[in-house]
């Protein structure tokens, strides 16, 4: 054992790769997956010119950078002596900035480079995407360079660790850390050792299952080897889902091989625990009927193939000959927990979590409820916190219980399925948000990473503007969610009026967060009184939603000290953010004379500030040096209802190319798509809903969709456009088929509707050729969207055609975009 021990402890010295000056490695495994998108992170140590080349095919060894007249993307790492960051397109520099990604030649450093269509980003350290320090766009981006070459400049250049990795439209690989892939690991080559990296398989460093070779640690059973009875631990639950294992209680918890030698054993023993082994020829048939006594299909499979292999070549097994034996899995990988794929039966194994067959662990919540019973050894192959439970002493040590608090039988179960699976399986779509988080902080907390990654991708899929808060509280703390923290605060900052008035949640998040939101370029607001409002309600933690200007009246009869508590200096922080000039006079001239202006120095500053912009209209030099001064990226016109049929709505809008032109018919004109619920016709036709002329019989027949009758008229305002409607109006044709029943709804996609307003017995509309309008109110008056419909979703008054929509107008209001 102290053998084995200190052979266990010594970690495996790798090879490094070096790169003489002028020169360039290739590797056929350095390859992106998909053309023009890809990252590649390494380890490198070097005075300076750390160079990384991206082609659209391979160069050879003397290959330099300089000299190469074919399309290619170089990045130089520590230009200039160490002192600058350069980006070269086609041999032409297109970027060269100072102390960005510099060099160090005492020791290795981590970077990583990715390349999607064009967008560049370089950063360091061994999780992609986190600590970038540069990024550039080409505007003409080169999507076919494939190959990444490694290439240096005057000085010798060291790598290693060096990955390429897919790079899909989400970066869902950002998560995974890369330094168990790849060339070498963390130490460097025995003195006299060959630097170049010799050719054929990557190794991969062992963790996981190998660490529990012949290990005491959390062994249950053991077997006595050979004459001289060497005695040889094992884990039963591995055991019995690789091979034919039947334990029971008459044969204990030992298995005798008096006629098995150790190294035959060790060899069968390797290739469960690590998919992986090797033996002298001359044992080989010793070791395929050990295979075939316990059913280890794979290797006996194997083994048969390597002795027919010599039978058919009549050579003899040699004695001082070694067999490699690798296990190949027919299908996908299900995780990268273990390095290299286990001959394991998973559904077997699943079975044995529903069972409890072989446990070892009773998973108890609050105290005494009994959640499952598993595997100490299969929770410690994912989970360094449960190993170090289970192994170092602690009460659960020597305990067959272990109790958990503060997490839900339900988030319990999915971490234990997926350790036993490698899948994670949603059954109820509609808590699956929820959920996610609560498995997400719990995974975090046991540092379960694959399951991380899980939670990560299926909240990417499933985020919406109800979620982005609860997702944004729990991920800010948790450091490899950066991709889903991202994402989160791009998405409220650009539905920012619903977060901040469909409820408070928003006011939960720290101070980090809401100052990213607040500052994100694709901020989109329907005016900054909304950022206003949402940074006072913030700073108070308010529990319900008001104005301004209800603040203001609370302050007459409170001090700031006791609306704003502890978050009270925040709001010299974040009231800058807020874009007062864009205000109306008439807004600025209220908060100008309001208790708030007087009581908070910064605000009366920026409001000063603001008014005099107004009134006097500061030079175009301040304006432009000021972010304040400048309308944000993505902004919202306001298309206010004045009355019916007015010319303030958004198809009259569209009709004059968005301000542009005299109105023409904007179906006409390319500019929106009207289509209905029946094919057109004289009296269904699409340009004639929005040409603002009466049509005394006009309609959408009926259609079935889903069993139901129903008739509608769908609007797409354009791929670049979207409303968020507040007002809405139609009118009735000739006919007396009024409606009763129907609903305006809302689309970003055509497919997945949300009622903007439904209307159930509605009685306005009772005469023909009559106009009529309506408010939307609440929370979805303040989503965007770019389809709409009204759709009737009850009979007309008409007794020949009571499913025939009889409108001949439509229009609607609200911000555009």
């Amino acid at each position: 054992m102290q053998d084995l021990a200190r052979e266990m402890g010594v970690r495996k010295q790798r090879k490094f790769l070096t790169v003489a000056p002028f020169e360039c490695a290739w590797r056929k495994e350095l390859k992106f997956k998909e053309a023009g998108r890809g990252c590649v992170a390494f380890e490198a140590s070097a005075d300076n010119d750390v160079t990384v080349v991206f082609r659209e095919q391979v160069g050879s060894q003397h290959y330099h950078y300089r000299t190469d007249n074919s399309p290619n993307y170089t990045i130089v790492l520590g230009s200039h002596r160490n002192r600058r960051l350069k980006i070269e397109v086609n041999g032409k520099t297109v970027v060269d900035v100072a102390g960005v990604g510099l060099c160090c030649s005492e020791e290795f450093q981590s970077y990583w480079i990715s390349i999607y269509d064009g967008l560049i980003r370089i950063g360091t350290g061994h999780y992609p995407f986190q600590n970038r320090v540069f990024e550039w766009l080409d505007s003409k981006p080169n999507c076919s360079v494939q190959y990444v070459g490694l290439s240096s400049w005057d000085k010798h250049v060291g790598y290693r660790n060096v990955n390429v990795l897919p790079l899909t439209q989400h970066h869902n690989f950002l998560w995974k850390h890369v330094d168990h892939i790849g060339y070498g690991g963390g130490e460097e080559e025995e003195e006299g050792a060959e630097d170049e990296l010799e050719e054929g398989i990557v190794e991969c460093e062992v963790w996981g299952a190998g660490s529990f070779l012949e290990s005491w640690d959390l062994s249950d059973m053991f077997f006595i080897v050979g004459t001289e009875e060497k005695v040889v631990r094992a884990h039963r639950v591995l055991l019995a889902v690789a091979a034919d294992f039947c334990f029971s209680l008459s044969n204990g918890n030992s298995i005798r091989f008096p006629s098995i030698t150790y190294p035959v054993l060790h060899a069968f023993l390797q290739y469960i625990y690590t998919g992986q082994t090797e033996i002298v020829e001359s044992q080989l048939s010793s070791l395929r009927d050990l295979s075939q006594q316990f059913q280890l299909l794979p290797l006996l499979k194997q083994c048969e193939e390597i002795i027919g292999h010599f039978e058919i070549n009549e050579k003899v097994l040699q004695s001082n000959n070694k067999v490699k034996l690798a296990y190949s899995s027919s299908g996908m990988q299900r995780c990268t927990v273990f390095p290299c794929e286990l001959p394991i039966d998973w559904q077997k194994l699943k079975q044995f979590l529903l069972t409890g067959e072989l446990s070892d662990v009773n998973i108890y919540i609050d105290g005494h409820v009994l959640v499952a019973r598993a595997h100490k050894l299969i929770l410690s192959l994912w989970s360094a916190p449960f190993m170090k439970m289970f192994t170092n002493g602690m009460t659960e040590s020597n305990s067959s219980d272990i109790y958990l608090r503060d997490v839900s039988a339900e988030a319990i179960l999915a971490m234990l399925q997926f350790m036993y699976s490698g899948e994670l399986e949603m059954k109820d779509r509609n808590e699956t948000g929820t959920l996610l988080l609560e498995i997400l902080l719990f995974a975090d907390k046991f540092g379960v990473t694959y399951l991380q990654q899980e939670c990560c991708k299926l909240l990417l899929e499933c985020i919406s503007e109800e979620l982005v808060c609860p997702i944004l509280e729990v991920v800010s703390s948790i450091p490899s969610c950066k991709l889903l923290e991202e994402t989160c605060e791009r998405d409220f900052s650009r539905h920012f009026d619903y977060c901040t008035t469909s409820g408070t949640d928003f006011v939960l998040l720290d101070e980090a967060t809401f100052r990213n939101i607040l500052q994100h370029p694709d901020l989109t607001v329907t005016s900054e009184e909304r950022v206003l409002d949402a940074i006072i309600l913030w700073c108070m933690q308010a529990s319900e939603i008001y104005g301004w200007e209800a603040v203001d009246e609370l302050l007459k009869s409170s001090t700031l000290e006791l609306l704003f508590g502890e978050r009270l200096k925040s709001l010299s922080i974040l009231l800058p953010l807020v874009r007062f000039p864009l205000m109306p006079s008439t807004t600025l001239k209220k908060l100008e004379t309001s208790h708030l202006c007087s009581h908070i120095p910064v605000l009366e500053q920026l409001v000063m500030e603001a008014v005099s912009h107004v009134d006097f209209e500061l030079t175009r030099t301040v304006n432009d040096q000021n972010v304040r001064f400048q309308h944000r990226r993505s902004s919202f016109k306001k298309l206010q209802y004045i009355c019916d049929g007015d010319k303030n709505g958004v198809f009259y809008f569209s009709g004059t190319s968005y301000g542009e032109h005299q109105w023409v018919n904007p179906v006409l004109a390319k500019k929106i798509i009207v289509t209905a619920s029946s094919p057109a016709s004289r009296y269904t036709d699409p340009k004639a809903l929005v040409s603002r002329t009466y049509q005394a019989t006009f309609y959408a027949g009926p259609r079935v969709e889903n069993g139901q009758n129903g008739a509608w008229w769908m609007v797409d305002i354009g791929q670049e456009h979207q409303l968020m409607c507040n007002y809405y109006t139609l009118r009735q044709d000739g006919s007396n088929a009024y409606m009763r029943s129907w609903a305006l709804q809302g689309s970003m996609d055509g497919e997945n509707w949300v009622d903007l307003r439904v209307h159930d017995n509605d009685q306005m509309i009772c005469k023909p050729a009559q106009f009529a309008s309506w408010p939307v109110h609440g929370p979805t008056a303040l989503l965007p969207f770019r389809f709409f419909r009204v759709i009737l979703t009850g009979p007309t008054t008409s007794d020949s055609t009571p499913w025939n929509l009889c409108i001949c107008f439509l229009e609607f209001y609200g911000y555009f975009h």
